[in-house]
């Protein structure tokens, strides 16, 4: 998730308008969708990070695949749009599941694995989460083959790297310094 000021202060401003309006878990609803759609989609990507595509083509399309999101969510679609920010869409989405479950108490962990984790090893990660935190945690499974193996840890602000690529990483730069 690239850290964006602009994404991090529409999620705020989104967040406080579905309190106001007491639709905030619709409106989590409507972004986990956003999020998924979009990371599914490479059309959906090329259209969002287009500079040919005119802004009101890409309002119509947005609203005609989110046309079963809340009124507040599709009201985020069309100002992303009219400020000519419509490729922070998923970014924007992404910050208000984070800042709505730290309204609710929960905490979101991203881990990075290269293979799935099964449903007996995230219960674990888990378990361990909880212990760690205090607090009820949502656990995110991120494969990503590039690390080997390990994983990695993403808790708020706090990253722990166990990844097979991270070790392999700090051995070279110990043998290079040490020649």
């Amino acid at each position: 998730m690239n850290e964006s000021r602009a994404a991090i202060r529409y999620a705020k401003a989104i967040l406080s308008q579905s309190v106001e309006a007491k639709v905030t878990e619709a409106v989590e609803k409507d972004m986990h969708s956003v999020v998924e759609t979009i990371s599914d989609s490479k059309e959906l990507q090329g259209l969002l990070g287009s500079p040919i595509v005119k802004g009101e083509l890409k309002k119509k399309a947005l609203l005609a695949v989110f046309a079963e999101t809340n009124a507040v969510s599709q009201g985020l679609i069309s100002l992303l749009v009219d400020n000519k920010r419509v490729a922070l869409l998923k970014e924007v989405a992404q910050h208000y599941i984070v800042l709505n479950k730290e309204i609710k108490g929960e905490e979101s962990a991203v881990v990075t694995t290269a293979v799935p984790l099964t449903a007996e090893l995230e219960a674990r990660v888990l378990e361990q989460l909880i212990k760690l935190t205090g607090k009820k945690v949502a656990i995110t499974n991120v494969v990503d083959e590039s690390i080997i193996g390990g994983f990695v840890l993403r808790i708020g602000d706090l990253q722990y790297n166990a990844s097979v690529a991270n070790k392999l990483s700090s051995l070279k730069r110990e043998f290079s310094n040490s020649l």
